[in-house]
C-alpha cells in the first residue's frame, strides 16, 4: 500500500492521526509506504507519527526517512512493515534550490514467506512538482548505490507520490528499466493512472507502484473507504503481488487485503 497521508490533516484542516489508522487497519496491508509523514512538528502535536501508527496497527517493524527539516520538528517517507526490515537508507534526492525531496530504500526480509532467503526491495518516494525536476530525481534515483546495485531479476518495488501528472515517468522506468507499472488501467483511451488526487474527486495518478523481477501482480485498487475521502489530500493505492523463487515456480502471495 502506498499513501501520501498529508501528516494526518484532513481536508477539514484537523489534525486527526485515528483517520489514517483506520484506513490502514481496514486494508491491513502487509507494508506499507507513507509519505508526508511528521516527526515531533507542532502542527501534528509533536508526535512521531511513523512509531504512532507502527506500534497503534501492529506493525513489528519500521523505518522514517526524514527529508524536511522545520523550526522544529521534521518529516519524509516512512515504511511500515510485518516482515523483518534488514537495512534502510535515505536517498536524497534534492535538486538544486528546490524543497528538499527523498527517497527511503528498505530491504525486507521475506523468508517467513517463501521459505528460504529472499529479500524485496523497496524504495518509498516522494518527488518535486515540476517536470525537469522530476527528470532529474529519477536520474538522482537510479544512479543510486541502493539502486545501481540491484540484479533485475531481484523483487523490487517503486512506489509513492510521484506528482507524476500527465505519465511522463511511466516511460523511463517501463521501457528503459525493465519495471512495470501496477497503477496502470487499461481504458478504450489507451493506459491511464489509477486516479488518486484530489481524494474527494480525484483528477490525476499521482501515487503510483511499479514493480520489477520476482513479482507477478494479483490485483491493484484505490482505496474506497469513505473516510479516506476527507483523512488526508491523496486517496491511498492497494496492490497484492505474488513472489517467486528463482530456483523453482512455487509462488506465494504478499496480500494487501
Amino acid at each position: 500500500m502506498t499513501y501520501n497521508v498529508h501528516r494526518a490533516i484532513g481536508f477539514d484542516r484537523r489534525f486527526r492521526p485515528d483517520r489514517i489508522a483506520a484506513i490502514l487497519s481496514h486494508h491491513d496491508a502487509d507494508i506499507v509506504l507513507l509519505q508526508e509523514v511528521d516527526d515531533g512538528v507542532p502542527r501534528s502535536r509533536e508526535m512521531d507519527l511513523a512509531k504512532e501508527l507502527a506500534v497503534d496497527l501492529g506493525y513489528p517493524y519500521f523505518a522514517v526517512g526524514h527529508n524536511v527539516s522545520l523550526r522544529k520538528g521534521r518529516y519524509g517517507n516512512a515504511t511500515l512493515s510485518r516482515y523483518p526490515i534488514q537495512r534502510e537508507r535515505n536517498i536524497d534526492l534534492t535538486v538544486g534550490d528546490r524543497k528538499r525531496r527523498g527517497c527511503q530504500h528498505t530491504t525486507i526480509d521475506l523468508e517467513r514467506v517463501t521459505g528460504r532467503a529472499f529479500r524485496l526491495e523497496l524504495f518509498n518516494l516522494h518527488l518535486g512538482l515540476s517536470n525537469a525536476e522530476r527528470q532529474r530525481q529519477a536520474g538522482l534515483l537510479v544512479r543510486s548505490r541502493e539502486f545501481a546495485d540491484l540484479d533485475s531479476q531481484t523483487a523490487c518495488l517503486l512506489g509513492g507520490d510521484f506528482n507524476d501528472w500527465r505519465s511522463l515517468l511511466r516511460a523511463y522506468f517501463v521501457e528503459a528499466l525493465g519495471f512495470r507499472c501496477a497503477t496502470d488501467r487499461h481504458t478504450l483511451k489507451g493506459l491511464r493512472a489509477i486516479k488518486t488526487y484530489p481524494s474527494f474527486s480525484p483528477r490525476g495518478g499521482l501515487d503510483r507502484i511499479y514493480f520489477r523481477g520476482q513479482l507477478r501482480l494479483i490485483s491493484v485498487n484505490r482505496c474506497r473507504h469513505q473516510l479516506a475521502k476527507v483523512a488526508s489530500d491523496h486517496l491511498p493505492v492497494i496492490a497484492a503481488f505474488e513472489i517467486h523463487s528463482r530456483r523453482d515456480d512455487g509462488a506465494k502471495q504478499l496480500h494487501a487485503q
